[in-house]
């Protein structure tokens, strides 16, 4: 690790180390309550990649490939925020190795990796074996034509994936580092965008510095890629402040957010390679969603419910909706005498092709999920985002090595097979604006008749934030307890999550106006921030006067991002905490 980051990385953890010479840049510690100048160290990279998830460790790979077949070479950096690589990445997944194929063509030969937890050799291991679509009412579950194709796909662990393409992209001499939050994006004169700078860590609540205070460091790059994942915070302010929707494809991006557990069950229940997909109960007919059940290897099954996040009841709880699915009979015959592994929770974008942005602004570009290139009737990102890493490395070493401009990237995904294939997904998510049975009858049309051609493209309804309806249009959800068996409540699960963040630090949850919770969303929404989060960071307590106030237990966030998009005012802002916290992922 390069010297600077190790200080940094050791000062946040209280150990002493040498100061690394570098540039020092001045600038100004943000606090809550005090602000204190400080240097930090500056250091230069021809690319620098904010994201070590399958975008941005594609254009790493991709990069440092072709400057070894040109006989150049570019420094390469990666930021993660994650603890680890793949502390932060959350997925289903069944992965289509499209983009895989085309970036390491040879991945096949390799081993195959022994174990869930080795790096050295690609985790995928399980192809698919069978593709199941359930129809679920509250107690059967009927089978319907699976609408999906996933034969020579594989059901994986994107978490244990990008750790292995972390160990590829270092084998080519990328410098990736993990543990550090990229929390501003920097300028040159000409308001162009020349870097990214890593929070200052050791910084208390109150705004004081800590004993183990170490001010962020600049990282300049000649061309800079965001692939921050879904609702990325920095990429979402450069896709504002450049107007980069309006010069796309103009409408605004819609999400959902997934909840997943992964298990291990009994012997006689797994079925390595069994792909099951669900709609229906429990979410009612106006609210799109639905489940999956892949199994895994190693008796592991994944299981998990999407619900978007442009629902109407402010009563409704992703979270208990998920606890609830579990309770349905087909449902928990397969879970019982299992236990729960592991438990996340994350956002993704579903606004497809008509939400894709202008992905390139000046001194770099967006890839990946910050993008939002997920095929939602696929209910697949991760071989576009790969794919969208890839050109947008293709562009950055023209740019670099040939003099040619960032924006053949926008050129060469127009042209690419993204392009196509989110074109002729458009419709599916568009068409359950309309209800349920509508959305299914739209999507069949579409892809049985019209095949992805169809003559018309639908818009998206509000965004996710306005759809939300108050509450005297709805009644209370009573859900049921959890069982301690199936379901659980929220502590059990965060504790699976493995999330952790230093409780000393400045809020990363922020209110645009402290007020709005018990004068807007409390009265008129009956506090819906308590029940979309799926970790409970959000609740509402009586304070010295008996009056209910909004409490924020920041220390419980998954970074799902649910808060950023769903708040019925867009009050809540996410920023990054300091580098290293949040949860600890190992099989998602």
């Amino acid at each position: 690790m390069h010297r600077v980051l190790r200080a940094a990385a050791a000062a946040a953890a209280g150990i002493a180390t040498a100061p690394a010479r570098r540039h020092r840049a001045p600038s100004w510690g943000a606090a809550t309550a005090r602000w204190f100048s400080v240097e930090r160290e500056a250091m230069s990279y021809d690319v620098v990649i904010v994201g070590a998830g399958p975008a941005g460790l594609a254009a790493a790979i991709r990069l440092k490939q072709l400057c070894r077949a040109a006989d150049t070479d570019l420094s390469v950096c990666v930021l993660e925020k994650g603890a680890e690589v793949g502390a932060h990445i959350l997925s289903g997944n069944v992965f289509e190795p499209r983009a895989l194929d085309e970036l390491i063509p040879k991945w096949r030969q390799e081993d195959v990796c022994p174990s869930v937890f080795c790096i050295r050799y690609a985790p995928i291991r399980v192809p698919v074996s069978s593709d199941k679509f359930w129809m679920l009412t509250k107690n059967k579950a009927w089978t319907l034509p699976s609408p999906f194709d996933n034969k020579g796909n594989y059901v994986i662990s994107l978490s244990q994936l990008v750790r292995w393409m972390s160990v590829k992209a270092e084998e080519l001499g990328v410098e990736v580092y993990p543990g550090f939050a990229a929390s501003e994006i920097l300028y040159d004169e000409n308001q162009i965008v020349a870097g990214v700078a890593t929070n200052d860590v050791g910084i208390a609540k109150d705004g004081s510095k800590r004993e183990t205070f170490q001010p962020g460091v600049e990282l300049r790059g000649r061309i800079i890629l965001l692939a921050e994942g879904c609702r990325g915070s920095l990429s979402e302010k450069i896709i504002t402040n450049h107007k980069l929707r309006e010069s796309g494809q103009g409408q605004h991006q819609t999400y959902a957010l997934g909840i997943k557990e992964v298990w291990e069950i009994e012997e006689g229940k797994h079925k390595p390679g069994s792909v099951v997909h669900t709609v229906g109960w429990p979410l009612d007919m106006k609210t799109y969603g639905g489940s999956f059940l892949y199994h895994l290897d190693d008796r592991q099954l994944a299981i998990g419910l999407v619900v978007a996040l442009n629902y109407r009841n402010p009563f409704l709880s992703p979270y208990d909706e998920f606890q609830k699915f579990k309770q349905h009979p087909a449902i928990r015959t397969l879970l019982e005498g299992g236990t729960v592994l592991q438990y996340g929770a994350r956002t993704l974008n579903e606004g497809g092709f008509q939400s894709i942005p202008n992905p390139v602004f000046p001194g770099g570009a967006i890839i990946g999920c910050s993008a939002g290139f997920l095929n939602v009737p696929k209910i697949k990102g991760s071989h576009t985002a790969m794919k969208s890493g890839m050109l947008a490395a293709e562009a950055t070493f023209k740019a670099l090595v040939e003099g040619s401009s960032i924006d053949l990237y926008w050129e060469n995904l127009k042209k690419s097979w993204i392009w196509d294939e989110l074109y002729r997904a458009r419709n599916y998510r568009p068409a359950f604006e309309y209800g349920f049975i509508p959305g299914m009858a739209l999507s069949a049309v579409e892809r049985y008749i019209f095949k992805g051609k169809s003559p018309f493209t639908l818009k998206h309804g509000k965004p996710d934030h306005e759809a939300t309806e108050m509450v005297n249009l709805h009644s209370p959800i009573s859900y049921p307890k959890p069982d301690g068996q199936v379901s659980f409540d929220v502590p059990s699960s965060l504790y699976r999550s493995n999330t952790n963040h230093e409780h000393d630090q400045p809020p990363h949850l922020r209110l645009r106006d402290p007020a709005v919770p018990e004068t807007v969303n409390l009265p008129q929404y009956a506090g819906p921030e308590s029940r979309y989060c799926p970790a409970r960071v959000y609740e509402y307590v009586s304070d010295e006067n008996g009056d209910p106030k909004l409490h924020i237990n920041a220390q419980n966030c998954l970074h799902c991002k649910a808060c950023d998009i769903k708040d019925p005012k867009q009050n809540i802002e996410w920023t990054v905490p300091e580098g290293g916290g949040g949860p600890g992922y190992t099989v998602m």
